[in-house]
């Protein structure tokens, strides 16, 4: 048997959410994930004090992101677009911290 190289192990992360939104809101948000800092910017989209973990920062953001976006879609007078933004930004980290990373020493098969 040939030992693989090639191969990396990784934790599996949780079904990442499938978003559809427009272009100018995508690409603000990908723009602003350049500066992103989780302990400093998170609690501003979340409304928080504390920082809660990953996966529950993961759900409420979702949940806030789609009633602003529900507000867009409608053209209701409460939609901001900033908060959007910086939900989106948020959501965005959030699923690249849960992204598989290789592990620090290669597994080695017996």
């Amino acid at each position: 048997m040939t030992m693989m190289s090639n191969v990396i192990a990784f934790v599996p992360r949780r079904e990442t959410p499938t978003l559809r939104r427009p272009r100018p809101l995508v690409r603000a948000a990908q723009a602003g994930l350049k500066s992103w800092n989780r302990r400093r910017d998170l609690r501003r989209p979340l409304k928080c004090d504390n920082l809660p973990s990953p996966g529950t920062a993961m759900t409420r953001l979702l949940a806030e992101e789609n009633r602003i976006d529900q507000f867009r879609r409608t053209g209701q007078a409460g939609y901001d677009p900033h908060r959007h933004i910086l939900l989106l930004i948020a959501i965005l980290a959030e699923c690249a911290e849960a992204a598989p990373r290789p592990l620090a020493q290669a597994l080695i098969c017996p």
